[in-house]
């Protein structure tokens, strides 16, 4: 049975459900607004940010046409097989702070995942969400190669407004593909690993609802994310540290060795031959495991 576009499977996102229990007074959402496609929703996100859209807004889309990762990545996902969203914060920390906010909603969308999906999600370090190799060799008959990504996580800043600097910060997770419609082998979805439940909407508020809490902690500690909790609650589960790491750095320059740390500036520290080093994601190219 071909059951890759199946409404049972694919239903559209439920935008009135969604506002009715995220946009409420004293909260931090503004609103849910679902398009049926965009080209990115980070950069449909930042223009109204440049129109003044305010804090708290959730851009999210059923079928993203021109989505970009690191490095200037560009990717596309089956209509309605994605939960594809972006959402729009005014910064008050401070601007090195700003480093922690895609772990944030990292952090948040592993706790989601795993309460809606019941798939044992973690992080790999900066803000790729994966099933790791060892969860996946547990569930799967046969067992699996190795980690399969998830999801990744984008931050764009726009301080063209000092009063009101904004912070996009976008994510797009695999729910409904197959296999034959993930783009590269490393890449995972829910429903190939097993997920109890596929529905897009509960996992949005999920994330929503998750990134909400540990937003507010972060900012009422001024970006602080030792004092605030978040450091912690990343660690707890980033599954890079203790790994050996192959670090491919810029110039094509590699660092091996172990990663033993993530530090309070949200960095690597990587245990090599050399030395130690700490790197910040904006240091690296890929990190991938080690021999």
């Amino acid at each position: 049975m071909a059951h890759d576009t199946d409404d049972v499977l694919r239903p559209p996102l439920d935008p009135v459900a969604l506002n009715a229990a995220l946009a409420r007074p004293g909260g931090m959402w503004r609103g849910v607004d679902v398009l049926p496609a965009v080209g990115s929703t980070n950069t449909e996100l930042l223009a109204r940010a440049k129109a003044g859209a305010p804090h708290g807004s959730v851009l999210a889309t059923e079928h993203q046409t021109a989505g970009r990762g690191r490095l200037g990545r560009d990717f596309t996902t089956p209509d309605r097989a994605a939960l594809t969203f972006s959402v729009l914060l005014r910064i008050t920390v401070p601007a090195d702070t700003l480093g922690w906010l895609s772990m944030l909603m990292g952090v948040a969308a592993v706790g989601a995942v795993r309460r809606v999906s019941g798939v044992g999600a973690a992080l790999k370090w900066p803000n790729d969400v994966i099933v790791p190799a060892e969860v996946r060799a547990g569930v799967r008959a046969g067992g699996a190669p190795g980690d399969g990504k998830l999801a990744g996580i984008l931050s764009e800043a726009d301080f063209s407004d000092p009063d009101a600097p904004a912070v996009v910060v976008g994510m797009g997770v695999n729910v409904s593909q197959t296999r034959g419609e993930l783009p590269v082998d490393t890449a995972a979805s829910l429903r190939g690993e097993g997920a109890t439940d596929l529905d897009r909407s509960a996992l949005l508020g999920a994330v929503l609802g998750g990134f909400e809490e540990l937003y507010a902690a972060w900012s009422a500690a001024d970006g602080d994310a030792e004092a605030s909790g978040l450091a912690d609650a990343y660690r707890g589960m980033c599954v890079t540290v203790g790994r050996r790491v192959r670090v491919h750095l810029p110039g094509g320059a590699l660092l091996e060795g172990t990663a033993t740390a993530v530090d309070h500036h949200a960095r690597l520290v990587v245990d090599a031959p050399g030395g130690t080093r700490a790197l910040s994601a904006g240091d690296v190219v890929h990190v991938r495991p080690g021999a």
